[in-house]
């Protein structure tokens, strides 16, 4: 596999163009923790109440309990403290809700600051760089299997721009079938160029 091109200048923006993405990448993955942990501190809120829920709902068992023991009344007297520990549930309830909406929101927000950044880079850095790595890899195995100047020029032809090709020869395609062997060279050096390969 052919990761960079054998010309210095072609493989320094491509290894400069490699360390700015990992480190946009790393940039927004750390982004999208932070915005996570500060949105999920709202959940304190919700543990709270769900704390308190539950501490009223036991307190209010346990003075129901020992008022059972009254003689005579005690069912009557702890009845109202029962009813009040079941309002003591639905707070606990009702903070258990908030922090599930709020870790959901947490994580929701937290993957989309992380992840468009992280989309729009691999969308703008990624695909090309595969796009170069395989077809320098293709080539490469290709010339070693014996590709020739005549087809590494038509590749040129079909793969260069036309304000390239026409500063090789106003006529590229012409000269190319008449088979001038300088301008097929200068095709041939072109798309070898493009594809980060230098003939020795």
């Amino acid at each position: 596999m052919k990761l960079y091109s054998d010309f210095a200048a072609q493989r320094v923006r491509q290894v400069t163009v490699d360390v700015v993405a990992l480190v946009l990448i790393a940039l927004s993955v750390a982004t999208g923790i932070t915005v996570f942990s500060t949105v999920s501190r709202l959940a304190q809120f919700g543990r709270d109440m769900q704390t308190a829920g539950a501490d009223f709902r036991s307190s209010m068992t346990d003075v129901g309990a020992r008022l059972s023991g009254v003689p005579l009344i005690g069912s009557g007297i702890s009845a109202p403290f029962d009813t009040a520990g079941s309002a003591g549930d639905t707070l606990a309830s009702a903070g258990q809700t908030q922090q599930d909406l709020v870790l959901q929101a947490a994580t929701v927000l937290g993957i989309g600051v992380a992840g468009l950044p992280i989309l729009i880079v691999l969308l703008v850095w990624l695909l090309p760089r595969l796009r170069f790595v395989t077809r320098a890899t293709r080539t490469r195995a290709q010339l070693r299997a014996g590709l020739d100047s005549d087809l590494l020029a038509l590749r040129a032809l079909t793969h260069q721009k036309v304000a390239d090709i026409a500063k090789v020869d106003p006529d590229a395609l012409g000269a190319w079938r008449r088979g001038d062997r300088e301008v097929v060279q200068r095709l041939a050096g072109m798309e070898l160029r493009s594809v980060g390969i230098r003939v020795r």
